[in-house]
This record gives C-alpha cells, sequence and structure tokens, in this order.
C-alpha cells in the first residue's frame, strides 16, 4: 500500500492542484466574478455546479458552459437548500473537489446609526453566513478527495467601514472563517485559502459606488493606488490561480498587497487620520440626513 493512503499530509506537500477532472462548486456564480471562475476552471478541464440565487441567471451560465456543468437555484442563506445543492452536486457528478463560496451583497450606504437592522442582517446572512452554510456540508466531500476551499473576502476587511460597516464586518468574519478552515483541514490532507479582493467592476460596485451620489465621493477618498479597479475575469483569474497552488491567500489587485500585510500598522495611523478629517465627517452626515 502507498504510504500516501496512510498519511494524508503528504497529499498537500505539493502545492500543485490540477482541477481537471475534478467538480467545484461556485456560489453567486451567474454573473461578475462567479461566473468568470466557471468559465476559467471549465477551461481548465473541471466540471461546474453553478450556485446562485437566480436560478435563471444559472441556467443560462450553464447553458453557456456546456456539457459537464449544472445550475442550481439556492439561497445560501438558506442552510437547508445549501445542504441540498451539495448533495445534488455529488449525486450529479460522483465527487466534489473545490469549494468556492463568492456570493456577496452590499448594502444601501448607511451609517450604523441609521440603517435599518434589517439590512445589516441581510448582509451577515449572505456574505457570512452564507459562506458557512455554502462550506459546512461540503467538507465531508472535501477531505475524502483532499480538495480545497476558497472564501471570497474583501480588502475591505482591513479598512474601516463607514457607511457600509455590515459589508466590511461580514467580509472580515469571512477571513476568520478561512483562515481557520485552513488549519483545522491541514490534518485532513486538504487545504482551504481566502481570497482577498479589491475593488472589482462589476454591477454591484457600480451601483454602490458610481450610482450613488454618497457612494462616489466616499470612493474619491480612497488614495492610489487603493483606487485602482480591476476586471471581473482579473480577479477570477487570481481566484483560479489560487486554487490551482492551493494558495492560503491571494490578493487582487495587488496594489493592496502592501496594506495587507502592515495592516495592523497602517490602521491605527488611518482610523486617527479618518475620525478626524472634516470632509469625512461631512459626508456622514449628509449619508444620515438621506435616510
Amino acid at each position: 500500500m502507498d504510504i500516501g493512503q496512510l498519511n494524508p499530509l503528504r497529499r498537500i506537500t505539493d502545492p500543485h492542484y490540477d482541477v481537471d477532472g475534478k467538480t467545484v462548486l461556485i456560489t453567486g456564480a451567474s454573473q461578475g466574478i462567479g461566473r468568470e471562475l466557471a468559465t476559467i476552471l471549465r477551461r481548465r478541464g473541471a466540471s461546474i455546479a453553478i450556485i446562485d440565487i437566480d436560478d435563471t441567471g444559472a441556467q443560462s451560465a450553464a447553458a453557456e458552459l456546456g456539457n459537464r456543468s449544472l445550475a442550481i437555484g439556492a439561497d445560501v442563506s438558506d442552510r437547508e437548500a445549501m445542504a441540498k445543492a451539495v448533495t445534488r452536486t455529488v449525486e450529479h457528478f460522483g465527487r466534489l473537489d473545490v469549494v468556492v463560496a463568492n456570493a456577496g451583497v452590499v448594502p444601501e450606504p448607511a451609517t450604523l446609526r441609521t440603517m435599518d437592522g434589517r439590512d445589516f442582517d441581510r448582509v451577515i446572512d449572505i456574505n457570512l453566513t452564507g459562506v458557512f452554510n455554502t462550506v459546512r456540508p461540503a467538507l465531508n466531500h472535501i477531505v475524502a478527495t483532499h480538495g480545497h476551499v476558497a472564501v471570497v473576502s474583501s480588502c475591505a476587511a482591513f479598512a474601516p467601514g463607514m457607511g457600509g460597516a455590515p459589508y466590511m464586518i461580514s467580509k472580515a468574519g469571512v477571513e476568520q472563517l478561512g483562515r481557520a478552515l485552513r488549519v483545522e483541514l491541514a490534518g485532513l490532507g486538504a487545504t482551504a485559502g481566502v481570497s482577498y479582493l479589491g475593488i472589482i467592476d462589476t454591477a454591484m460596485t457600480r451601483a454602490t459606488l458610481d450610482q450613488h451620489e454618497i457612494g462616489r465621493e466616499l470612493d474619491s477618498l480612497l488614495p492610489w493606488p487603493l483606487n485602482v479597479r480591476i476586471s471581473a475575469g482579473e480577479a477570477a483569474r487570481v481566484i483560479a490561480d489560487g486554487i490551482g497552488r492551493r494558495a492560503a491567500r491571494t490578493v487582487a489587485p495587488t496594489s493592496w498587497e502592501p496594506y495587507a500585510l502592515l495592516r495592523g500598522v497602517v490602521n491605527i495611523a488611518l482610523d486617527h487620520r479618518l475620525a478626524r478629517d472634516p470632509r469625512v465627517a461631512q459626508l456622514l452626515r449628509r449619508l444620515e440626513s438621506m435616510r
């Protein structure tokens, strides 16, 4: 018997992970980053389960991918529905090797003082609890195939979240979930990684930052290079390549990397500066007046 069968740790000493012939489940995959990622991984030989609350969009994405794709309409905030989605994926393809928890939403800009509690709950339910609901029922399958889990956090997890705190809170939670999972899976021959994404040029971003008056002004406060945007395709390639090397972390765009590495120091100065910036105070007062 190959000793590798007795020692699962041997299976992750080689960081190369080929998705050819593997099954990948991706949430939020009917559009944006998720759809681009599904296309990339399908081209690399993987079978793809497209999970999205928009069943019609999921069906369209699956039709575009062609054979070895499966569309499932499911809400990541619905724990039972996600468990069924994982079961259906395994029944259809016979295995599950990779899970990408990508689905997410942003709240309407508001301060914590003025936002509706239901808006806060919705973001947390989808962005954070939805990641748990996606990953948890898949883990036994991931361990069995010595696979990989990728959770999509955000560079927003590094930054103060004035005017959009639920999003930053949820993505900071996703970071911690991914880090914990990395350690928990290591002794079982499986891996997990966190993808930190900056500003991605998607419909969600444009609606939040470009088409909202206060969003545009908050966006203008970001200094270069933190205001650099990349396409959904570029972000998807970073995630796909991270899966291919079982990366513990990936950051895109790379202009966020210094902040990611130095945030413990940078955030002390940044919080101090933003709390005393009259432009920020004025914007937040205007934002509260709109509620």
